[in-house]
């Protein structure tokens, strides 16, 4: 798929979400920010084509969504993975209970992902 550029409007509107992160998404970007994860660049809030990713790994192409139940079994979201899927991406979703309960386990599991490029998200 073609690369799209990012719209002034969609980069401000990136710019408005780091500002207003949720509880769980600041704890994670404490673990990614400054390759402080395994020496892992991530990036917050990245405007990808039409969509913005919470946490982007660009080296692995891997997508980090950090989720609240207004998200479960959301078809939006589903046709968002696809959508990101066919550019070449992989998206790896965590509950936000998750993040805030058991850190450790997100991160290790994050670390996993970006080693190994064939595992495929679980939801």
């Amino acid at each position: 798929m073609p690369h799209q550029p990012v719209t002034p409007a969609k980069r401000n509107f990136a710019r408005t979400m780091r500002r207003e992160a949720t509880e769980a998404e600041d704890r994670l970007w404490q673990e990614l920010r400054g390759r402080r994860l395994d020496k892992i660049k991530f990036k917050r809030q990245a405007p990808i084509g039409r969509f913005v990713a919470d946490f982007l790994c660009a080296k692995a192409r891997l997508i980090i969504e950090i989720d609240g139940s207004q998200h479960a079994d959301s078809l939006r979201d589903q046709a968002r993975d696809a959508a990101l899927k066919a550019r070449g991406f992989r998206v790896l979703r965590f509950w936000n209970d998750d993040v805030l309960k058991d850190l450790d386990a997100v991160c290790d599991t994050i670390i996993a992902y970006v080693r190994d490029e064939s595992l495929q998200p679980w939801r």
